[in-house]
């Protein structure tokens, strides 16, 4: 049967004051967030370049919620296991980004993490289609990968209800995250279209309340 859809928050880290790292992430851990989301850029798949292996070792080191970890780059076959080593939860890659997702799922199954499959907005929803029974989770990007505090794509919401009855229809288990200019405003109609997950960035840390945002973004 399906695991109907309850409502989880997954603060984007990358917007977080990296100057007081240790700090947002001990608010995190004390907040009602589900998951910690780790944005992780290369300057290739996207234009822009985040963080690597020793600030996700220093996450792991302070976070007492799961790292949700969202790998934006080319060949991610390379990595994806040090991220798992590195104390991933569960470990995401962009399907355009590869020519053949299962090998690269196996890599991060055999490591014991859970799996996520990813795809830009420019992307045929449909592409996700033969893959909903191979992973945990599927994350649809509402924004274009690569910069936090981009306005939330309308689109998104009709691809978020097709994904919800796909997975309906063939009882799956697999949770749908939904990531980019989510707030306030739009995350009663994300979960009632069907997200599992949504990530939210600016709307958390440029909050003057960050962990009432959070609680507020699960009403």
């Amino acid at each position: 049967m399906y695991f109907c859809n309850m409502k989880r928050i997954a603060p984007s880290i990358l917007s977080a004051d990296f100057g007081n790292l240790q700090r947002d992430i001990e608010m995190l851990n004390s907040s009602q967030a589900d998951y910690i989301h780790v944005d992780v850029m290369d300057g290739v798949f996207v234009p822009n370049i985040s963080f690597g292996f020793p600030v996700m070792e220093t996450l792991h080191r302070y976070a007492t919620k799961p790292l949700d970890v969202h790998l934006m780059i080319t060949h991610p076959e390379r990595y994806v296991e040090r991220f798992c080593d590195a104390g991933a939860w569960s470990v995401g890659f962009h399907l355009e980004a590869v020519d053949d997702p299962l090998p690269i799922l196996t890599l991060i199954r055999n490591k014991g993490v859970r799996t996520c499959l990813t795809i830009n907005p420019d992307i045929d929803v449909h592409r996700l289609d033969p893959y909903l029974s191979e992973v945990d989770m599927v994350l649809l990007m509402s924004v274009f990968a690569g910069f936090g505090g981009q306005k939330f794509i309308d689109s998104t919401l009709d691809k978020v209800r097709y994904v919800h009855e796909q997975i309906q229809k063939r009882q799956l288990m697999t949770l749908l995250e939904v990531d980019g200019g989510v707030n306030l405003q739009n995350a009663p109609v994300l979960f009632e279209a069907g997200a599992d997950v949504l990530v939210a960035g600016n709307a958390v840390f440029k909050s003057n309340d960050p962990i009432d945002t959070i609680r507020q973004l699960k009403v």
